[in-house]
């Protein structure tokens, strides 16, 4: 697939293909989405003489930028807030020349190199490597209370945030493997975890069922559909409606100190479909032990790749392989 001025087009369609030629701009190393993922690539790929270009999203740092508190990455023994210290590897990744730009990546086409990107629709650019740092986006309810309270009590990361509520009771909501996987690592540090599921079974496999039924501290609420999440300024409870539309219908009441969201992630990889080999769920593949595509000269990190750890401390890791990764396609193919 070609963005390109095909046969057979309208007078507006020619007009709009001259209008983005004359805007090509040649780039030795693009990459698409920020994070720690993209700014760990930068970074390496600055200092390798790559002169990286990074074009940051509709959400610059990515999801970080929603977390309050980071308290596992490493280099910060005090903590830091998630906004913070994607400014701190955004300035880091800036200081060795790397051109952030804002925008978004509206079409690819990867047939042929060098690669051809179109940003916001209108600016053509045309990069001779391409690394990918997308990430994923957290699945979340819909509901308005859930935005509300969002990094205020309510999470879609676990292992991120679950330290914080230490000795609290908490509620998990999803009935698949991610749900109870959630479930079961904070009932290593909560007093109590409801896991929230919509239907009167589980989803999960076999193996992760039995798991959850031999932890004594989670509860599990089949057939509790979550209505709303409460609290003043902090999350304090959750009203469910139990057997939702069934004659029996009832408004439950618990009292929680976090919300957890275990319904998945769905990665940020739709524009490069046409090209790349994607799984089941559309995470891109990369070469076990690299962060190569089946596209020679175009790479992947973070969690646009990872649909197991998803944490800051992978991604930037996968960041750094990525341009390595890239540093070497250069010397053996240019």
């Amino acid at each position: 697939m070609s963005f390109f001025k095909p046969m057979n087009v309208d007078e507006t369609d020619d007009k709009k293909s001259v209008e983005l030629s004359e805007k090509i701009e040649n780039i030795k190393c693009l990459i698409i989405g920020s994070g720690p993922a993209g700014y760990t690539a930068a970074i390496y790929a600055a200092r390798a003489n790559l002169n990286p270009v990074i074009i940051q999203g509709m959400e610059p740092g990515g999801q970080l930028t929603t977390t309050t508190e980071v308290e596992n990455f490493p280099g910060y023994p005090e903590g830091v807030t998630g906004p913070v210290m994607m400014e701190d590897l955004k300035a880091q990744a800036e200081r060795f020349g790397t051109d952030i730009r804002w925008g978004e990546v509206t079409k690819v086409d990867f047939s042929k190199r060098p690669f051809r990107i179109i940003v916001d629709d209108k600016q053509q650019i045309d990069a001779e490597s391409v690394i990918i740092s997308t990430g994923a986006t957290a699945k979340y309810l819909g509901i308005e209370s859930e935005k509300k309270f969002r990094g205020a009590g309510v999470s879609a990361c676990a292992t991120c945030d679950g330290f914080f509520y230490k000795g609290k009771d908490v509620a998990v909501v999803g009935g698949g493997d991610s749900a109870i996987e959630e479930a079961t690592y904070l009932a290593g540090l909560c007093n109590k975890v409801y896991l929230v599921v919509r239907k009167g079974y589980l989803r999960a496999s076999k193996a992760m069922q039995k798991r959850v039924e031999n932890i004594k501290n989670v509860e599990v609420l089949y057939e509790h559909n979550t209505k709303e999440i409460t609290g003043d300024k902090v999350v304090t409870g959750l009203t469910l409606i139990k057997r939702m539309g069934k004659p029996d219908e009832e408004e439950v009441k618990i009292k929680i100190d976090g919300f957890f969201l275990g319904i998945g992630h769905t990665p940020n990889s739709k524009i490069f479909k046409d090209y790349l080999d994607l799984d089941e769920t559309g995470y891109i593949k990369t070469i076990p032990g690299t962060s190569k595509t089946n596209i020679l000269g175009v790479f992947a990190a973070g969690d646009v790749q990872d649909s197991i750890y998803r944490q800051a401390v992978t991604a930037a890791g996968s960041g750094c392989m990525a341009a390595l990764d890239t540093e070497k396609f250069f010397a053996e193919f240019d």
